[in-house]
């Protein structure tokens, strides 16, 4: 078992539905990675910005992007994750990819679409856990919105680390804060999330924030940035299962199913 996982979070602004950008952009990005990472995390939709005209820009399984990230988690040994636009059964969804260096892809559809925004008149709300296996982690992969429904990110489903790719905007950034390290708290794991910077041409602003917290609620990232940059963290498995030993919290929890 691996009990120290590295991780790369790439906080960076999104050219608006402009895929060949995007992934050059990331790509230089990824070459200022300094050693070896396990796991390199991008935003919500980071191929296009985020869209309610999927049928614009989507892509199919596999399409250019996957084969991108494909390619990249091969070169630099890691699992690469992020979300972006997937058509598939005449149906578009927000899918979470997580793609490992073998080239084996894991995937989560975005469940909360985001109603505000109209997102679930142009996306189908995913139906799968979301529960992938990584160097022996336990990890949950979500999507933005999915952040605000704790009993979704429970689901009576035991994990190690819980990851949410957002394009997260300033008004609500206060929420998207207090709420990841909520998750952590309450789940007894590590939370990460991973947003992005700049405005899009709809004039909303996203501020980066982008962070990390451990079991007990502690930020473990450096600082709450809302630069492009990347941000590294090192998380520890067996710290982890001290800390659920010693206090049982999960033992606690309540009992429940979901439609």
């Amino acid at each position: 078992m691996k009990s120290e996982l590295s991780i790369t979070l790439i906080q960076t602004n999104i050219f608006w539905k402009d895929i060949s950008k995007n992934i050059n952009q990331i790509s230089k990005r990824l070459e200022g990675i300094n050693g070896k990472v396990d796991i390199i995390l991008l935003p919500e939709m980071f191929s296009t910005g985020f869209t309610m005209n999927p049928e614009n820009v989507y892509e199919k399984m596999d399409g250019k992007t996957i084969s991108w990230m494909k390619d990249m988690a091969l070169k630099y040994n890691s699992a690469i994750g992020g979300s972006i636009v997937i058509k598939e059964r005449n149906k578009f969804y927000n899918r979470f990819l997580f793609v490992k260096p073998s080239g084996k892809v894991e995937f989560y559809d975005k469940r909360h679409t985001f109603t505000y925004v109209g997102e679930d008149k142009k996306y189908f709300s995913g139906k799968n856990k979301g529960i992938i296996k990584y160097n022996e982690w336990k990890i949950c992969l979500r999507v933005c919105y999915d952040l605000r429904f704790p009993v979704w990110s429970r689901n009576n489903e035991n994990y190690d680390l819980l990851i949410y790719v957002a394009n997260w905007p300033s008004p609500r950034i206060n929420a998207w804060d207090r709420l990841l390290c909520a998750r952590a708290i309450e789940n007894c794991c590590y939370s990460v999330g991973v947003n992005c910077i700049g405005e899009d041409p709809n004039k909303n602003k996203y501020p980066g924030h982008s962070s990390a917290y451990d079991y007990y609620g502690n930020l473990i990232s450096d600082k709450l940035s809302n630069n492009s940059e990347n941000i590294n963290i090192s998380i520890d498995l067996q710290s982890l299962l001290k800390y659920r030993k010693k206090f049982g919290f999960l033992k606690d929890q309540d009992s429940f199913e979901l439609c």
